[in-house]
């Protein structure tokens, strides 16, 4: 026998809903070609066996109740493409076979069969796998060695980039959980997706959840799900977003804006590993990892009597801290050439350069947005320039910081011009954000930081000022200093 395809770690799931063709193809496949095989009797639980156990090859019916081959072969492109995948066809379905080819499925054999061809088949889909997990490997090498996003999207090689990288490559396959905190903009969730990609889990996506853009009532029936009659419009039941993490990783980006009532459940989903939907009064287990985010204060927060200090413990088990630009600061020239060439190439510029000017502006300014902020800045000076060159002011940093006045004095021309480069959805976010700022700032700076006052003066509940001012950086502390 070939020693090559009797090697144990050569896997082959099969996917049918027919307990017989599962047995024939296994004994065939475990017999004739010396492979470990799996079995599943629906795509659903193709996906279940793949979360824990990567097969090389997979062989799947295209008819079966639920998810078809046709829909579970759209799941596999997104867990692995290197997985290399059979379609197994009956009569009538030879035409949706053939247009899975097209989809990138790699081959597909009528039934009934002959096992010559199975075994010849799945000895080829073999070679195709080991060939692409060859290139994977050789690309992932190759940006090490350019040093373009080395490490699951990081760019750098400061001390405390590397500190941070190192930690996380620690962290990555377990499966405790982890708070990290930094500024925003710094990476959080680029350093969450990377535990995830690192982890036995990395095979089913990993669930962000952005806790402060939901309100309380929402938030907690999408994190724990709800049956049918739970509340007025729950029509049906729902599973959470926990459940739909299972065996999987969740992210509770920016943690601290999570009300002290829901806090409450997630303390008992990280100490009991169950989940209670809303109006049922059964639990469910659940196998997530949970890892948090925050740019605030927790401690403070606690202190106030606003975060649970138990939870905080539950959740601080290993803290990563994210260092913001001014700590890297060496980094910045790497970050330039990188986000350069992503942009570059995104909107088809090959020709197009940084002045000498324009790099001293991006090298000596304080990036209060950090990372996010100049990977912003690069983005818009490359769609937005209109020579091979930009410059100072294409940049549009002055832009940012003096638009309310400019526009007052009638100098905003040039802005205005670029904008009109932008589609419609482009142009009206920056806009926006720039209209938000300078509103936000000047209620601020009218009540002299007085959040309360300038909430009700705004028409809105003070926590989703509060919520605003965090994200676009405004400090109330700021405006109190001044008004003093």
């Amino acid at each position: 026998m070939n020693e090559k395809l009797s090697a144990p770690h050569r896997r082959v799931l099969v996917v049918d809903d027919e307990p017989d063709m599962q047995n024939l193809l296994s004994k065939i496949l475990t017999k004739k070609g010396g492979y470990d095989v799996r079995t599943a009797d629906s795509g659903d639980r193709g996906l279940e066996i793949i979360a824990a156990w990567r097969p090389d090859v997979i062989l799947t019916d295209i008819k079966m109740p639920g998810m078809d081959g046709v829909q579970f072969f759209g799941r596999l492109k997104e867990i692995d493409s290197t997985m290399t995948t059979i379609i197994m066809t009956g009569f009538g379905t030879v035409e949706m076979a053939v247009q899975t080819l097209k989809d990138g499925v790699y081959d597909f054999f009528q039934k009934p069969f002959d096992n010559d061809q199975i075994l010849h088949a799945v000895a080829r889909a073999m070679e195709r796998t080991e060939l692409l997990r060859d290139k994977q490997k050789f690309d992932e090498l190759r940006d090490q060695l350019t040093g373009s996003g080395d490490f699951h999207g990081f760019v750098g090689n400061s001390p405390r980039l590397l500190q941070v990288e190192d930690l996380l490559r620690r962290l990555g396959p377990s499966n405790m959980t982890v708070l990290i905190r930094g500024e925003s903009g710094t990476g959080k969730e680029l350093a969450a997706r990377a535990l995830h990609a690192m982890s036995p889990r990395a095979a089913k996506r990993m669930v962000t959840v952005n806790c402060p853009a939901l309100p309380e009532h929402i938030l907690e029936s999408e994190l724990f799900g709800y049956c049918k009659g739970a509340f007025t419009g729950a029509d049906r039941d729902k599973d959470g977003l926990f459940v739909e993490a299972n065996h999987s990783t969740i992210l509770l980006d920016e943690i601290a804006d999570i009300p002290i009532s829901i806090q409450t459940k997630l303390l008992r989903v990280l100490q009991e590993k169950e989940i209670q939907p809303l109006g049922q009064t059964k639990t469910y287990s659940v196998d997530v990892r949970v890892v948090a985010s925050t740019n605030q204060d927790i401690e403070a927060k606690i202190a106030r009597g606003e975060f649970r200090e138990d939870l905080f413990y539950r959740l601080n088990v290993v803290t990563v801290t994210m260092p913001s630009l001014e700590e890297t600061k060496s980094d910045i020239p790497l970050l330039i050439h990188f986000f350069l060439k992503k942009y570059r190439k995104e909107y088809d510029r090959p020709e197009v350069e940084f002045s000498d000017d324009a790099i001293q502006m991006l090298l000596h300014r304080q990036w209060r947005g950090n990372v996010r902020e100049l990977q912003n800045t690069i983005n818009r000076a490359v769609l937005l320039g209109t020579g091979p060159r930009i410059e100072k002011n294409d940049l549009m940093l002055d832009s940012q910081n003096h638009c309310a006045e400019n526009c007052k004095t009638g100098t905003c021309s040039t802005l205005f011009e670029q904008l009109q480069q932008l589609d419609y959805a482009g142009a009206k976010e920056v806009v926006l954000q720039e209209f938000t700022s300078s509103y936000l700032r000047t209620a601020v700076s009218n009540t002299g930081g007085n959040i309360s006052l300038a909430a009700k003066n705004c028409g809105m509940e003070r926590q989703a000022l509060q919520r605003l001012l965090r994200r676009y950086k405004i400090a109330a502390e700021d405006f109190r200093r001044t008004a003093e």
